[in-house]
């Protein structure tokens, strides 16, 4: 059972692999539940490009949701999710300060006068 932890990571993560499933996430981050009608009208995509894309996430256990009549309300399952987020977001900051500081270098190296 110990090495299905491996497994079940690697499930996640390849359910968060994609832009629109992050676009998703970022809806659903705000700590409340969204119909499937508003994440489509959010995000701009055809419904059941939305809906195949919310399947994949709630497969992986990342999403809930709940049915009201003819609507479908999702929300994160996790919301620690979004501290995941976070860090990746904190790592291409960083990766974009160290670009910049070796362009700043190549530029300075360069006589523009």
């Amino acid at each position: 059972m110990r090495g299905d932890i491996y497994d079940r990571r690697a499930r996640i993560a390849k359910a968060l692999a994609h832009p629109l499933r992050l676009k998703i996430i970022d809806q659903l981050a705000s700590d409340r539940e969204r119909c499937v009608c508003e994440l489509v009208e959010a995000i701009g995509c055809d419904q059941p490009v939305i809906s195949k894309h919310l399947a994949v996430l709630r497969n992986a256990g990342v999403v809930a949701f709940r049915q009201e009549g003819t609507s479908v309300y999702y929300r994160l399952r996790t919301p620690c999710i979004k501290n995941f987020l976070e860090c990746i977001d904190r790592v291409i900051k960083e990766d974009l300060q160290e670009i910049k500081k070796e362009m700043d270098g190549v530029f300075s190296c360069i006589d523009l006068g």
